[in-house]
């Protein structure tokens, strides 16, 4: 196997699937008048595609880790190839419908398998700087496919950019059959899906992981659900000139996952990242609730968003140091906690936003932050030897 080919793959495979994910953004309008629907309805693929990702996201972790990660992978990587080429080809709103289940079925199994396809395979030693320039990887799609995906549609309608997305999935596929390991499970492993996942969540360690990081979900989806709203509302910029700040926190993102990769392997890191959380917090309720300039509250939402970034990295590393042979369905696991701290940051700071106003949120995401590091602090405990967690129960 070549090492290089094989991460290249691999962070083509994470950085197409969160392509295909997002780029429906830009599209709901000429959706909506090709079908003659309105955009509300028109948003239901977006509600399609993710309610599908969650079910795969849950569902693959026990296959991946009895069958192996090639075939899941290659599994994965045709849905998405399949349910971009026929969106494009969608004759009616059911069929595209129908294209984003697809789409949501094969993005739900990419993350889980692919980390847990990296921790086989790279050495402890580097294992955590290659995961936070996966992640890295992965959240530039926000700041790179949606200019892109505008500037296709704006030229060639909205069915150009699936045919982009779809072939370059396509040369994504066939460069994953060539460069990805061909490793075979252990015989001795037996399938079990149930089992897998209470073992996993009989830890501690792992429930304690699972916790802090959906409750720092919760906070960056908070932040990040409202930030345009915000500039919007309280300092003017129409929904066109917000596309800068928001570019702007997603580099944020970006710099944070690269850098929480540099640090996911040193001492002290479960600390590290209960001060970057509770920083990140201060950040949010500051920039929401005290009258300032507008580029001073997208400096310290882009701050607040690397800083969560950084503990993302740190806690995906975490997870597959605990989980062992059951890397796959680990990592899935945090994507439920992924999954639902996002739907629970949108929904909690819409209530927040109706009763208290924009302050509200930035409350939400401290008293998240402060959860998160309270349970890092109290339950994810390091050997005193170096940067290892505590696992106090064989998988």
């Amino acid at each position: 196997m070549n090492e290089k080919r094989f991460l290249t793959a691999v962070a083509l495979a994470f950085f197409f699937t969160q392509s295909s994910a997002l780029m429906l953004a830009p599209l709901l309008v000429d959706i909506a008048g090709e079908f003659d629907i309105s955009v509300a309805v028109a948003g239901q693929v977006a509600t399609a595609t993710f309610a599908a990702w969650a079910i795969s996201v849950v569902s693959v972790g026990p296959f991946s880790d009895y069958f192996g990660r090639r075939p899941v992978a290659l599994i994965g990587l045709a849905l998405l190839f399949i349910g971009a080429i026929g969106s494009g080809f969608a004759p009616n709103f059911l069929t595209l419908i129908i294209m984003r289940v697809v789409t949501g079925l094969g993005g739900g199994i990419i993350p889980p398998n692919g980390m847990a396809a990296v921790a086989d395979v790279v050495s402890e030693a580097r294992r955590a700087r290659v995961i936070g320039g996966l992640i890295a990887v992965t959240t530039a799609s926000q700041v790179i496919v949606l200019p892109l995906v505008a500037g296709v549609a704006d030229i060639g309608g909205w069915r150009a950019p699936f045919f982009l997305i779809g072939s370059l999935l396509g040369l994504c596929t066939l460069l994953n059959w060539f460069w990805f390991p061909r490793n075979p499970a252990p015989a001795d492993r037996t399938f079990s899906f149930f089992s897998r996942y209470r073992g996993l969540l009989s830890m501690s360690v792992i429930r304690a992981i699972v916790a802090a990081n959906f409750a720092q979900r919760v906070a960056f989806m908070g932040l990040f659900s409202y930030l345009a709203t915000y500039l919007i509302d309280d300092y003017g910029m129409s929904v066109g000139a917000t596309a800068l700040p928001l570019a702007m926190a997603g580099i944020g993102t970006v710099v944070g996952s690269y850098v929480g990769g540099l640090v996911a392997n040193r001492r002290g890191r479960m600390p590290l990242i209960a001060v970057c959380a509770l920083a990140a917090g201060l950040l949010c309720a500051l920039l929401f609730a005290i009258d300032i300039p507008v580029w001073v509250v997208v400096a310290l939402a882009t701050g607040a968003l690397g800083l969560l970034s950084i503990c993302w990295a740190v806690l995906i590393n975490a997870i597959t140091e605990a989980s062992s042979q059951s890397r796959a369905t680990g990592v899935g696991l945090l994507g439920i906690s992924n999954q639902t701290g996002a739907v629970g940051g949108a929904a909690l700071g819409g209530l927040l936003l109706a009763a208290v106003g924009f302050p509200g949120i930035g409350y939400l995401c401290l008293g998240a932050v402060i959860v998160s590091a309270v349970v890092i602090v109290f339950f994810l405990r390091e050997a005193s030897s170096g940067a290892k967690l505590l696992v106090d129960e064989p998988v």
